[in-house]
């Protein structure tokens, strides 16, 4: 047991525990509080794996503040990079403005600091201040954008059930096994894709028969948003565009940043999350025009 003194305060220093019942749910009831989820069922379905690691503190049988650490090998420009997302930060309201979450920061970059090319995350606007104090500096990110030029309606197109069984494996197969499209791709992680594919974009996974290719997708209003695409061949990006728009898609959007850019607009990126970062490739990032794949969120 490793404990922490916080202002005159012990907290038990807990970390890497998924397979702890008693601390995962504890977790999960502090995930529930503050952001509305839990990780339960991507546990329970076996997507819970060795990339997601909580830092936490606890008090007496109660975790009250995490921070997590996300390993994220990623193929960024053609070059393979380790980085570490942090995320999942939240600390019990009973318990803020005491120092935990800067702790539990601290605690994660010294122990990874020097073996990754960057950490990241992305934080909301209340905390725009708190990051810089470890060294974060903000990054920009750029959206591709265009506006729909071609329909041509494709009746290949199926959507998959998440909650099917058979449909979860063949869609991890896909991604396991898929060609990268993005200038920044994320590598071996099927386990963070299907959080979404079974959480939070449950009812926005595309099958397209005639490609052979997987395609997470969103229509809002007239806007067609393309989240990620996984094929196990290239496929020409705007034939996959093509297939999904309709009739009432006048725009579209990549949540991901493709590897031609030509026939897009680059847009900057605005929106209710900032990116910080540290590290190694730090000043690589900061001359380039990307935008991190929505799916690599945590």
């Amino acid at each position: 047991m490793e404990l922490i003194n916080i202002n005159r305060k012990d907290y038990e220093f807990v970390h890497g525990y998924g397979k702890s019942n008693e601390l995962r749910k504890s977790l999960n009831d502090l995930t529930q509080k503050i952001f509305g989820f839990n990780f339960e069922q991507w546990y329970q379905d076996g997507y819970w794996k060795n990339q997601y690691i909580p830092y936490s503190l606890r008090d007496s049988d109660k975790i009250v503040s995490n921070v997590s650490v996300n390993i994220m090998d990623f193929k960024i420009f053609g070059e393979e990079k380790r980085y570490i997302q942090l995320g999942t930060v939240m600390t019990h309201p009973d318990y803020r403005k005491q120092g935990l979450s800067r702790v539990l920061t601290n605690k994660a970059i010294a122990d990874y600091r020097d073996k990754c090319d960057l950490i990241y995350l992305f934080a909301n606007s209340s905390v725009l201040n708190f990051y810089p104090k470890f060294g974060f500096e903000e990054l920009k990110q750029y959206q591709c954008v265009k506006m729909a030029d071609s329909i041509y309606p494709d009746g290949s197109v199926k959507k998959l059930n998440m909650s099917d069984e058979n449909n979860r494996s063949f869609v991890i197969a896909k991604v396991m096994h898929a060609v990268p499209v993005s200038k920044l791709s994320m590598c071996t992680n099927a386990e963070l894709v299907m959080f979404y594919c079974t959480l939070f974009m449950k009812d926005n996974v595309y099958y397209l028969e005639g490609y052979d290719a997987v395609v997470i997708a969103d229509f809002v209003e007239d806007m067609l948003e393309v989240i990620d695409i996984f094929c196990s061949e290239s496929i020409p990006l705007n034939r996959v565009l093509n297939a999904m728009t309709n009739k009432s898609v006048k725009r579209i959007a990549l949540s991901y940043t493709p590897l031609d850019t030509s026939s897009f607009e680059t847009i900057l990126l605005e929106g209710e999350e900032t990116l910080f970062a540290m590290g190694k490739d730090l000043q690589l990032l900061n001359s380039k025009q990307f935008m991190f794949p929505k799916l690599s969120h945590t």
